[in-house]
């Protein structure tokens, strides 16, 4: 009898299970074109290991969502049906990024334009969702739950949020290929002790102490290797070339045939063969970043709340600094990195509580317990942004001074 899956060997999982109908969409070009986007960006001129793709992630997000649902399969709260449908919305989930992962998200986000609007054109648009009729599947719903807009809010939570498949498999997939020791997480106790509490996701009460070491890996992480200082010189480098380039090449247009062309060698490809007089600066920035010139931080303020983030107008800054320092302002580079300490929500609202369960004698209870009163997490809570100067070797020391002036006073 013909077996009707096959096994992928995989770093993080051991093996991940892959269904017919699912293959014939990993096969699919749209789908492949996820093996050409780097998951971390430009973080490989630090780490070099992390050439991980979108690719074996969104094949990670499937996995790890399989294993939720049958946690809450014994549990009662879902059929198996149930589980197919959260595969795929899982391994679609990021179906929708642009080259450079987040990167290209910063670009689009200026047109209010999300990779999650990508997405949701393609799964409804395109072969991938032609596929999924074909096999009987709700194209609709599966989008619905890869983007945390169905109502059934249990299972958006399992695709993104702050009990996700996608965190546990970023931060184990990411920890694995930087080498960096802050990503130990033990995603299966969290899996397994996964429950649904007045249609939200819960976490049995037992499990709580998993949920605060991964809040306080995921932290780590963004502070040692996404917003890590070189990682982000170059992502600066790579976000001026495409914003500068984007009227010539038209990346950031919604347009669906051309989108799917997208991945990061093309990108880079196409700035470093442009002949355009007006995209020299772009052009020498692919170039710098393919041969790992990289611009310099000369200063760093860490800002844990938000007030100050309105505070900050990276413009202003940039042209008080050049004034003072008597550089060019296209040699002066404000980058403010910021992100919520706690992930977002599928609402995209900020993770307020975590509801927690227990099973004792018989009985059950839940509890909706602040953030605010778990302790690590607490600590942690709010958001965390990163001010830094970026400017070329040779203007290191004029920029320093003046940026220290400067940043100085606002502090």
């Amino acid at each position: 009898m013909k077996k009707n899956y096959l096994d992928i060997i995989d770093p993080i999982h051991d093996f991940i299970r892959v269904y017919d109908h699912e293959l014939s969409i990993i096969d699919n070009p749209i789908f492949q074109r996820l093996r050409r986007i780097r998951q971390l960006s430009g973080a490989h001129l630090t780490y070099p290991a992390a050439q991980h793709t979108r690719f074996e992630h969104s094949l990670g997000v499937m996995h790890i969502s399989s294993q939720a649902g049958i946690a809450l399969r014994e549990k009662g709260f879902v059929k198996s049906y149930d589980i197919e449908i959260l595969r795929l919305a899982g391994l679609l989930h990021d179906i929708g990024h642009g080259p450079f992962s987040h990167l290209f998200e910063e670009i689009i986000q200026e047109k209010k334009i999300s990779h999650e609007d990508f997405g949701k054109e393609i799964i409804l648009k395109s072969e991938i969702g032609d596929i999924l009729e074909k096999n009987s599947f709700d194209k609709k719903l599966i989008t619905k739950i890869a983007f945390g807009e169905s109502k059934f809010q249990y299972l958006n939570e399992i695709v993104s949020g702050a009990l996700s498949a996608d965190m546990m498999d970023y931060l184990l997939r990411d920890g694995y290929f930087t080498g960096a020791e802050h990503a130990k997480i033990d995603h299966k106790r969290i899996t397994q002790s996964l429950d649904v509490n007045k249609k939200k996701l819960a976490l049995e009460r037992s499990a709580l102490y998993s949920f605060e070491s991964m809040m306080h890996s995921r932290y780590q992480m963004f502070k040692a290797v996404y917003f890590h200082k070189t990682v982000r010189a170059a992502e600066v480098m790579l976000l001026e070339a495409l914003r500068s380039s984007d009227d010539e090449f038209g990346f950031s247009t919604f347009n669906l045939n051309e989108f799917v062309k997208l991945t990061d060698e093309h990108i880079l490809s196409s700035l470093i063969s442009s002949k355009s007089s007006k995209l020299k600066q772009a052009r020498k920035f692919a170039q710098d970043y393919q041969n790992r010139k990289l611009l310099k931080c000369v200063f760093e303020s860490i800002l844990t709340s938000r007030k100050n983030l309105k505070k900050i107008k990276t413009d202003e800054i940039r042209t008080a600094i050049s004034k003072k320092s008597k550089v060019e302002e296209t040699e002066i580079f404000v980058d403010s990195s910021v992100t919520p300490s706690i992930p977002l929500a599928p609402s995209k609202n900020e993770s307020k509580s975590v509801i927690l369960t227990t099973h004792e004698g018989g009985k059950s209870s839940a509890i909706e317990m602040p953030i605010s009163k778990i302790p690590v997490v607490s600590a942690i809570s709010g958001f965390m942004n990163i001010l830094r100067i970026y400017t070329h070797q040779k203007n290191r020391k004029k920029v320093e001074i003046a940026a220290k002036s400067i940043i100085g006073e606002l502090e």
